[in-house]
């Protein structure tokens, strides 16, 4: 039996990506910042459900230890815990300008220099790094978003030459909108409402954002690309996951740049 770790398992993505490798017979390794969240998946006898905070470097080393421990190796790493932070890059403190990097950069890296060491001794491993549609392209006011997400797509890239040789593949998987707590407590906006000077660009931004939105894939969808992307035997890079992600790339692709944000201010009303 082969086995998965994924970060940010209790809900959205991790959890039915869980679900999903529970089903396909796999070992399943859910971590989270509160495990209490998991119980329903600790209920399957090949899954342990332990803490994992990825801003939290002791607890990483931790949970990949217990999973080693419990199941012998760690075959698959799903690097999914990350959050969206969107609003005027004045407004924020460097507090949480520093927060989203430290979850989607720092963290990813943290977790994967934790399992790599037991991928390269087996000479196998496949690494999956959620990254975005966001990591391609750009909405406004994302600057913080989209610069963590771009450092993922950069990271996984150069990791995928470095790790090849050693037996280790590394896979990017890029999500459209999907139905997810994405826009609840995994989305920190601010609306900055002291800088007004900012307003017109919000209330564009949270319209634009709303029409997307309505179009959103479920999370299964994504699951079901991360699973195409661990058990096709290929070395392929980027994955595409959800119809928008296709639209929107492709499109993104054939523009150039004035093109493109011309395209966006128009869909946002400026």
């Amino acid at each position: 039996m082969k086995t998965i770790l994924i970060t940010g398992a209790s809900s959205g993505i991790g959890k039915t990506t869980a679900e999903l490798f529970q089903s396909k017979g796999w070992n399943v390794v859910a971590t989270m910042r509160n495990p209490g969240a998991g119980a329903d998946l600790a209920q399957h006898e090949s899954t342990l459900v332990t803490r994992l905070d990825v801003t939290d470097s002791d607890s990483t080393l931790d949970a990949v230890q217990e999973a080693v421990n419990r199941f012998g190796s760690i075959d698959v790493l799903l690097n999914n815990a990350g959050y969206g932070a969107y609003g005027p890059l004045e407004a924020f403190s460097m507090d949480r300008i520093e927060r989203q990097f430290d979850t989607n950069v720092i963290g990813l890296m943290s977790v994967t220099k934790a399992v790599l060491p037991h991928m390269r001794a087996a000479k196998f491993g496949i690494i999956v790094n959620i990254s975005s549609i966001g990591g391609k392209m750009t909405f406004p006011l994302g600057s913080l978003y989209h610069g963590s997400k771009f450092a993922v797509e950069g990271i996984s890239e150069a990791l995928h030459f470095e790790l090849e040789p050693l037996g280790i593949k590394v896979k990017i998987v890029e999500p459209g909108m999907i139905n997810t707590d994405f826009g609840g407590r995994s989305f920190d906006f601010e609306m900055g409402t002291e800088l007004p000077d900012y307003q017109p660009a919000i209330e564009g931004m949270q319209k634009a954002m709303g029409h997307y939105a309505a179009n959103s894939s479920s999370p299964d969808v994504v699951s079901n690309v991360i699973w195409s992307a661990v058990s096709d035997g290929s070395s392929k890079l980027r994955y595409r996951a959800g119809d928008d992600a296709n639209v929107l790339l492709d499109a993104r692709k054939k523009m150039d740049d004035d093109t493109f944000i011309g395209e966006m201010k128009k869909n946002m009303g400026w």
